[in-house]
């Protein structure tokens, strides 16, 4: 598939995706086409088509809050990329550097959150402890394996029942919708 982008034809599937991503969020801001709310479509956008590519720390960590925290950068560098670009002479590198720069601070919150998930034997189960105990103290299955994407099943389970058997956390019912509850520090 190819595409018109600054002048230049693109081939989408040898261009890095983020870099296009991240060219056609600032084309739609320097268009700039609603009277209002032109900033959050394009973040929303950018979610999107992040998503699409396969990058989904949006899905765990605000975007739009890690760009709302540096939102002074961000216009200075909508301004500053967007120079020359109705006449098609402005330099992206200023934009690429902001939006990957967001890119790299939401996964290093996700991270910090999850805590670095290692190969060894046992880390799964180390990084699923980690996540229930970030959990609210009352929580079901299901909010585990959503906390825990690509852990599978039965190393869910096999942490449950361990941090059972440490009591840590106790099962408050029966069946796969039962609410399980942490049982302190």
């Amino acid at each position: 598939m190819k595409s018109f982008e600054h002048g230049y034809l693109l081939d989408a599937e040898q261009t890095e995706p983020l870099l296009l991503i991240a060219s056609f969020v600032f084309d739609f801001e320097c268009i700039h086409p609603f009277r209002d709310g032109n900033g959050r479509v394009g973040r929303l956008l950018a979610l999107l088509l992040l998503y699409q590519a396969g990058y989904e720390v949006g899905r765990y960590i605000s975007l739009e809050r890690v760009i709302e925290e540096s939102k002074e950068t961000y216009y200075e560098t909508l301004l500053k990329s967007s120079q020359g670009w109705h006449e098609a002479r402005h330099d992206l590198r200023p934009w690429w550097e902001y939006f990957f720069g967001t890119l790299i601070a939401a996964y290093k919150e996700f991270e910090d959150r999850a805590g670095t998930i290692m190969s060894a034997r046992g880390a799964k189960r180390e990084m699923v402890e980690n996540m229930i105990r970030r959990l609210p103290s009352r929580f079901r299955f299901a909010d585990v394996q959503h906390a825990c994407p690509g852990v599978s099943y039965p190393t869910l389970k096999r942490a449950l029942v361990d941090m059972q058997r440490q009591k840590r956390i106790r099962c408050l019912g029966k069946g796969r919708d039962a609410e399980w509850e942490q049982m302190g520090s």
